[in-house]
């Protein structure tokens, strides 16, 4: 491979993992981060830091009730989406949360992390949108 063509592909992959962080014309879902045998998380951190999302642990984040941020997830070289937000039991009791959009098979979020966790996820608190409190999984 040229030196050209080997610097194409690369501005091929990155507008890819732009468009992954982005959400343009790819769903966000599970993504691995490994292309033909080369990692790119260090990568994809790099664009989202770029595109505005900041790494922040779920008990940091500055969500409200009602509120939800969208953040990824990464965790050995895949690229997980989902939103921070409260999900509410009763109308005294509520907790905060990171949900991915991947869901099992009883409809609940496949991947769930807690205040408790210290956890680092990419939150983009630019991009919170409003939120159904008494229907979470309603996205």
């Amino acid at each position: 491979m040229t030196n050209s063509s080997y610097e194409s592909s690369k501005d091929v992959m990155y507008a890819s993992l732009k468009d992954l962080a982005t959400g343009r014309g790819v769903k966000r879902t599970r993504h691995t981060l490994i292309v033909d045998g080369h990692d790119y998380t260090e990568d994809f951190i790099q664009i989202l830091q770029q595109v505005g999302f900041t790494p922040v642990t779920i008990a940091e984040a500055a969500v409200e009730p009602g509120e939800r941020i969208p953040a990824f997830y990464i965790s050995n070289s895949t690229a997980y989406f989902g939103w921070i937000f409260y999900e509410k039991f009763t109308e005294q009791k509520m907790r905060k949360l990171w949900g991915s959009v991947i869901r099992n098979q009883k409809g609940d979020w496949a991947i769930q992390i807690s205040p408790k966790k210290n956890s680092t996820v990419y939150a983009n608190s630019n991009q919170r949108t409003h939120m159904d409190l008494d229907r979470p999984t309603d996205w």
